[in-house]
């Protein structure tokens, strides 16, 4: 479908951890638009996290809208790959996040299910720090390949 998405892994203390902007043409946004999309996500984090106790699955659908845009969410169940001692301690520590301006909720599930795939690769790498970054080329192209099969044309 057409459109325009904004992806976004925001961490356990709210922080971005990889952000990626998609639209029709597959260019960047300017600065301007993704500063917008950073506060649309992070001012709809209060929302998922009361969203996931209402609901046994991952994925969230739409949990809030801004103007003309819909911000989906994905919330898996990773605390337990850290430290199983601690699961019920941590168990929102991160969101997958969509920012989308037109309705596409299986394409959006899908690319969510395949980016959660890849970042639990991420995680099991050693050398990769929690809550940091994400700064993979690797991980940046699988993404998009994600994003192009199933939420871009």
């Amino acid at each position: 479908m057409l459109g325009n998405y904004y992806f976004a892994i925001v961490g356990h203390y709210d922080n971005p951890v990889y952000e990626k902007e998609f639209n029709q043409q597959m260019k960047m946004d300017s600065n301007d638009h993704r500063h917008l999309n950073q506060f649309i996500v992070h001012a709809a984090l209060d929302l998922v996290d009361e969203s996931m106790w209402g609901t046994t699955g991952m994925y969230l659908k739409s949990v809030d809208k801004f103007n003309e845009w819909f911000v989906s969410a994905f919330d898996p169940p990773l605390s337990w790959i850290i430290d199983p001692q601690f699961f019920l301690d941590l168990t929102s520590w991160m969101r997958f996040m969509m920012l989308h301006d037109v309705k596409n909720d299986d394409g959006i599930k899908n690319f969510f299910s395949d980016v959660y795939e890849t970042f639990i690769k991420v995680l099991m790498n050693p050398f990769y720090e929690i809550n940091s970054k994400i700064k993979s080329a690797n991980f940046d192209k699988k993404v998009l390949l994600a994003a192009k099969k199933h939420i871009l044309p």
